[in-house]
């Protein structure tokens, strides 16, 4: 995959050395307590070498970038479309900043906007979508700033830290975002 480059950040492949970064908040409760439920339980040096093979070997159906700093291609995160719905042309999307220290500097929206030009001009997909948990307040001011609206909400159905909360789907379609 060609590499995007922003104002701060480039969205650039995954590499061999990244499996360091990604072992550092892949068991971290304050970043994985945003994510999906497969951050549960421990997840094994074993386990992230194998999604980390999956994807430099291109054998992973989620299409992706690591999200680094651009002028070192330092890494910062990850931003994926964990699926892609060919017939469709939705994409789901899915994002990680992977150390506490980077944020809130706005990296996580300057990736967006970025994956959101290559999906609607360069993949000419229709919609991206995405869930985010009610709880995650910073990422859902993020998505609204990149154009997303919240299209449905499935209420208390995600269990954490002792009580129930919603879910909340969110989408933007091209059209929308060509008139941000």
């Amino acid at each position: 995959m060609a590499r995007l480059i922003g104002e701060r950040i480039m969205l650039r492949e995954y590499r061999k050395e990244d499996l360091t970064c990604i072992r550092k908040w892949v068991n971290d409760i304050e970043i994985t307590k945003y994510l999906s439920n497969i951050f549960l339980y421990p997840h094994t040096l074993n386990e992230t070498e194998n999604f980390l093979s999956s994807m430099l070997q291109g054998n992973s159906n989620i299409k992706g970038f690591i999200i680094a700093e651009k002028e070192t291609e330092e890494y910062i995160g990850q931003i994926d479309l964990i699926k892609i719905d060919w017939i469709n042309r939705i994409g789901t999307l899915g994002i990680v900043i992977g150390t506490k220290d980077n944020l809130s500097k706005g990296y996580g929206t300057e990736a967006i906007k970025l994956i959101q030009e290559f999906a609607f001009n360069r993949l000419n997909l229709h919609k991206l979508d995405l869930e985010v948990r009610s709880y995650n307040e910073r990422a859902i001011r993020c998505y609204e700033k990149c154009g997303f609206k919240e299209e449905g909400r499935i209420r208390e159905n995600f269990f954490t830290d002792g009580k129930y909360t919603d879910t909340l789907f969110m989408g933007i379609l091209k059209r929308e975002y060509e008139n941000i």
